[in-house]
C-alpha cells in the first residue's frame, strides 16, 4: 500500500493510520471475497447438503442482509462511533462464517450465509468511513482507489479461490479461511483505532430503519427473483415489489420526523451528495449489470475453463489499479476532483461499446483491452466520488453519506443484472428454440459438456450467446452516458488537507 503522508501527524499517529487502513482493507476483502468465492463451489455444496432447489438463496441470502444492514450501520457508526461498530459488524460476520462451515443442511447454510451478510455488509460501509476519519479529504482519494482495487480483484480471485479450495480441501474452508484471517484483522484495527471515550445519548430511528430495511429488501428481492425464480408478474413478485414501495413511502414520512433520521432528506440538497449518487447508480448498474456476464462469454461461447475465464477478466483490476492510483495523485496534489468521473465516464463508455463488439473469435488481445478501458473508467469514478461526498457533508455524518452512496452502486448493480438477465435469458430463448431449457438464470452446460456436443450444436450456441449478449453492453454504454451527462452537474468543492483539517 502507498504510505500516506501526514504533515502534520506524529510518528506514532502515522503508524497507527497505516495499522488501520492495512486492517480494514483486510476486513473489507474478506467481506467482498464472501460475495463470489462460493460460485465455484455451489456444485460441491449440493452434492454433500441436497436442496437443489434453494441453491440460488446460498448467495441472494448474503446479498440480501448485507444490502439491507449497509445504511444502518453508517448511521450507527455516526451515532455510536465506528470502534465498536465494527466489532459488531466483524463479530457477526465471523460467527456467520463458523456456521456456515458447521452447517449440515441446506437450510443451516442460507440461515448461517444470512447472519455472514448481516456483518459483512457492515465492513464495507465502515471501512470506507473510518477512512473520513483518520485521512484528509486531499488524502483520501489514494486509499480509496486501492480498496476499489481490493473490490475488483477479490470479484476475480474469489471464484478461483473457491475452486481449489474445493480441490485441495473441502467446500467447508471457503468459510473456515476468514476466522483467522478476520481475527488478525481485527486486532490489528483495535490496537491502532483508539476510543475517544466520549458518549452521547442518541435517539435512534426506529421507523425509518424498519422502513428503509424492508423497501431495500423488496428491492433485493424483486431483482434476485423476478424472472428466474418467480415470473414478473407473479403475485409475489407483484407483492415484493408493492411492499418495497410501500414502505419507500413511509420511509420519506418517517424521514421528514425524525429527530436522528437513518438517511437525512437534507442530504439530497446537496449537489455532491445526490450528483454522485446518480453517477454510482448508472456505473454500478453498467459494470455490475454487464460484468456478470462476462463468464458466459468465456466458457460457453469461447470455450475456456472457470479457472481461465477468472483469470481473463484481470485486466479489469489493472485498469482499476492503474487509474485509481492516478486519481488519487490528482486529488492529493490538486485537490480537485470534479474532471475524474468526467474521464471515468468516458473510459466506461468506450470500454462497453468495445464489449458489445466481441464474437466468439474475438482475440484475447481486444477483449483485454475492452475489459482494462472498463476498468479505468470504474478507477475514475468509485473511489473518487466517495472521496467527494466525505469532503462536503458533516463529520457526523460521513458514515450515512458513505452508506447511501454504496447503496445506489449497489442497487444500481442488482437493477441491471435483473434487466439485463431478462434480455439475455428472452434472446436465449429465441434463439435456441428447443435448447431454451440452456437459458434462464444462466446456462447450465459446462465446457467439458459442450467440448461432448456435436460440432454443429456448439457452433449455434456459441453464436446464440454471443448475439443475446451485445444489447448488454450496449445498454452499459448508455448508462455510462447517462453518467457522463450528470458527472457536468457535479460542483468542484476543493478538498481540504490536513492542516485545514480543523
Amino acid at each position: 500500500m502507498t504510505p500516506i503522508k501526514m504533515p502534520d501527524a506524529a510518528p506514532k499517529q502515522e503508524q497507527n493510520i497505516r495499522l488501520i487502513l492495512v486492517s480494514i482493507g483486510l476486513l473489507m476483502l474478506l467481506a467482498a471475497l464472501d460475495q463470489t468465492i462460493v460460485s465455484t463451489a455451489l456444485p460441491t455444496i449440493v452434492a454433500d447438503l441436497g436442496g437443489l432447489d434453494h441453491l440460488s438463496w446460498v448467495v441472494t441470502a448474503y446479498i440480501l442482509a448485507s444490502t439491507v444492514v449497509a445504511p444502518i450501520y453508517g448511521k450507527l457508526g455516526d451515532l455510536y462511533g465506528r470502534r465498536n461498530t465494527v466489532f459488531v459488524s466483524v463479530g457477526l460476520f465471523l460467527a456467520g462464517s463458523t456456521l456456515c462451515g458447521l452447517a449440515d443442511s441446506m437450510t443451516f447454510l442460507i440461515l448461517a450465509r444470512a447472519l455472514q451478510g448481516l456483518g459483512g455488509g457492515g465492513l464495507f460501509v465502515l471501512a470506507l468511513s473510518i477512512v473520513g476519519d483518520v485521512l484528509a479529504p486531499k488524502d483520501r482519494g489514494r486509499i480509496q482507489g486501492v480498496f476499489a482495487a481490493v473490490f475488483s480483484v477479490s470479484s476475480v480471485i474469489g471464484p478461483l479461490l473457491g475452486g481449489w479450495f474445493v480441490e485441495a480441501f473441502t467446500w467447508h474452508w471457503i468459510f473456515y479461511i476468514n476466522l483467522p484471517l478476520g481475527l488478525l484483522a481485527v486486532i490489528g484495527f483495535a490496537a491502532g483505532f483508539k476510543p475517544t471515550g466520549k458518549r452521547k445519548k442518541r435517539k435512534i430511528d426506529w421507523a425509518g430503519t424498519a422502513s428503509l430495511s424492508i423497501a431495500l429488501a423488496g428491492i433485493t428481492l424483486v431483482t434476485s427473483l423476478g424472472g428466474r425464480s418467480y415470473s414478473w408478474g407473479s403475485f409475489e413478485i407483484v407483492a415484493m415489489a408493492g411492499a418495497a414501495v410501500l414502505a419507500l413511502a413511509v420511509f420519506i414520512w418517517a424521514e421528514k420526523r425524525a429527530e436522528e433520521p437513518i438517511l437525512p432528506l437534507s442530504l439530497f440538497k446537496e449537489n455532491v451528495f445526490w450528483v454522485t449518487s446518480v453517477i454510482g447508480f448508472v456505473a454500478g448498474a453498467a459494470m455490475f449489470g454487464s460484468l456478470t456476464f462476462l463468464p458466459l462469454y468465456l466458457q460457453i461461447a469461447k470455450g475456456t475453463s472457470p479457472t481461465i475465464s477468472g483469470l481473463m477478466l484481470i485486466p479489469m483490476t489493472f485498469g482499476i489499479l492503474l487509474t485509481s492510483t492516478m486519481s488519487g495523485f490528482w486529488m492529493s496534489k490538486t485537490g480537485k476532483y470534479r474532471i475524474l468521473p468526467i474521464i471515468g465516464t468516458v473510459f466506461l463508455t468506450l470500454g462497453m461499446l468495445m464489449l458489445s463488439r466481441i464474437q466468439v473469435d474475438t482475440s484475447t488481445l481486444f477483449f483485454s483491452a475492452s475489459l482494462a478501458m472498463v476498468g479505468a473508467g470504474m478507477g475514475c469514478i468509485f473511489p473518487v466520488v466517495t472521496t467527494a461526498v466525505q469532503n462536503v457533508v458533516a463529520r457526523e455524518l460521513i458514515g450515512t453519506a458513505t452508506a447511501a452512496g454504496l447503496m445506489f452502486r449497489q442497487i444500481g448493480g442488482s437493477l441491471a443484472v435483473a434487466l439485463f438477465g431478462a434480455i439475455f435469458a428472452a434472446r436465449m430463448a429465441g434463439r435456441m428454440g428447443d435448447m431454451v431449457e440452456a437459458a434462464g438464470e444462466g446456462i447450465t452446460i459446462s465446457p467439458a459438456m459442450l467440448a461432448q456436443l456435436p460440432d454443429a450444436t456448439r457452433s449455434h450456441l456459441a453464436e446464440s450467446v454471443v448475439s443475446s449478449i451485445y444489447p448488454i453492453f450496449l445498454i452499459g454504454a448508455v448508462f455510462g452516458l447517462i453518467g457522463f451527462g450528470f458527472s457536468f452537474l457535479l460542483k468542484e468543492v476543493p478538498l481540504v488537507s490536513q492542516k485545514d483539517r480543523g
